[in-house]
């Protein structure tokens, strides 16, 4: 019996031993690389659904904002300065006529300023008034948010020199247009 001790010990009990204990080392690691697996799952889904929601409200948002998106492409469309006095007339009308004046209006040829280095189609358009200081504040305002494609280039603003309430603005707009 002796001979056979030690294949006993092998086969019988060593092998059934190393074999167990590679199966509870398989299923352990299995088990740890499964709950990896389902934690990375979960927060792609929790990223993914967290991404829809914001998509969702984005596109709510941009529903909601329709209507005028069709206005200011109908905006954008229309010749610029023609436009702008248009609105500048509109907001005149609007204001007290002793306290604003406008002294010049141009709109130099070609692109300069901030749209001749862009290949987005611009102009330039400068205007010159005269007026009190809240009255000017308010028009500039109110021609910003009629036209929000311009963006302010050039500001210059000094008083007059006969008047302690009035104050010449000088002002360039660069005006983007489709």
């Amino acid at each position: 019996m002796n001979h056979y001790r030690q294949s006993i010990v092998f086969f019988g009990l060593l092998l059934p031993l190393l074999t167990a204990a590679a199966i509870v080392g398989g299923a352990a690691y299995a088990r740890a690389d499964g709950k990896a697996s389902l934690k990375q799952k979960i927060a792609a889904y929790t990223a993914y659904t967290k991404s829809r929601t914001e998509a969702l409200q984005a596109e709510s948002e941009v529903n909601r904002l329709q209507p005028h998106l069709e206005r200011w492409r109908t905006s954008l469309a229309q010749d610029t300065s023609s436009n702008m006095n248009s609105n500048l007339r509109e907001i005149y009308a609007a204001l007290p006529g002793k306290e604003i004046q406008q002294t010049a209006f141009d709109k130099p040829p070609g692109h300069v300023g901030f749209g001749s280095v862009s290949l987005q189609k611009s102009s330039q358009i400068r205007i010159a008034l005269r007026g009190t200081y809240r009255t000017l504040q308010l028009a500039f305002l109110d021609l910003e948010t009629r036209m929000p494609q311009l963006l302010l280039e050039e500001l210059h603003m000094e008083p007059v020199k006969d008047s302690t309430s009035q104050v010449n603005f000088q002002i360039s707009y660069t005006a983007w247009e489709l």
